[in-house]
């Protein structure tokens, strides 16, 4: 992807998943309009992604998280300052383990957790939707009939 006159760009994020009351959840964060999955780019050269993944979310949710599954990466274009930047995002399945929306920094105006068909009219971008069902397909495979 990306052109030689593009800059390159790398973010790390998650799809957090837990069970409520018996329906699986999403948290989606919302900047103006727009509804998007929590994600960042590394501070440090040696920060892993995994890491990078962790932080970002606890950063911009609240909450703290578990890595269950790698879930691939999305990419897309867009003009920051007159370039072009051809950006990827890797991200993985992430299980709340603890932590508060209420908690979370300023980067977004609402942090917020929705059931999953709630989450798929919210998100603005499609492949922010298919991450989710990628995202809630791992999970339901991973849950299996001994939850049931």
């Amino acid at each position: 992807m990306g052109s030689d006159n593009e800059a390159r760009a790398l973010s790390v994020g998650g799809v957090v998943l837990r069970e409520q009351n018996g329906r699986v959840e999403t948290v989606v964060l919302r900047r103006g309009d727009i509804w998007v999955l929590p994600k960042g780019t590394p501070t440090t050269a040696n920060e892993t992604l995994e890491r990078t993944a962790l932080r970002e979310v606890r950063e911009e949710t609240g909450l703290e998280v578990r890595i269950l599954a790698g879930l691939g990466q999305i990419q897309y274009r867009f003009t920051a300052d007159g370039q072009r930047v051809a950006k990827s995002v890797l991200f993985y399945l992430m299980r709340a383990t603890g932590g508060d929306v209420a908690l979370h920094d300023g980067e977004y105006d609402e942090i917020r957790w929705v059931g999953l068909e709630d989450a798929d009219r919210l998100l603005s971008f499609d492949n922010y939707r298919e991450l989710l069902e990628r995202g809630a397909k791992e999970w339901a495979r991973r849950s299996g009939p001994e939850r049931r």
